[in-house]
């Protein structure tokens, strides 16, 4: 895990501000909704994906397929068996 040198305050409400270079960097626009997990005494955030949502171009596909536990399109499997 990458360390980047950033630390917040949690408020008296238990929320923590991302840095707006941080939400930038990873397309986190007002309203984006995370999923959050623990693993052992780490908090990881991540951008939630509807199931079936294409993991590379987001499309809700009813032929997506899950290959390790990320969903994939058709569309996107076939550009990806070209590389």
């Amino acid at each position: 895990m990458k360390h980047i040198g950033i630390t917040r305050n949690v408020d008296h409400l238990g929320r923590i501000v991302l840095p707006k270079e941080l939400r930038d960097s990873l397309d986190l626009p007002a309203g984006t909704p995370m999923d959050i997990s623990v693993e052992g005494d780490t908090i990881l955030l991540k951008k939630h994906r509807a199931q079936g949502c294409c993991v590379f171009c987001g499309m809700e596909d009813p032929h997506v397929i899950t290959i390790n536990n990320v969903c994939v399109c058709q569309n996107c499997l076939s550009k990806l068996r070209t590389l």
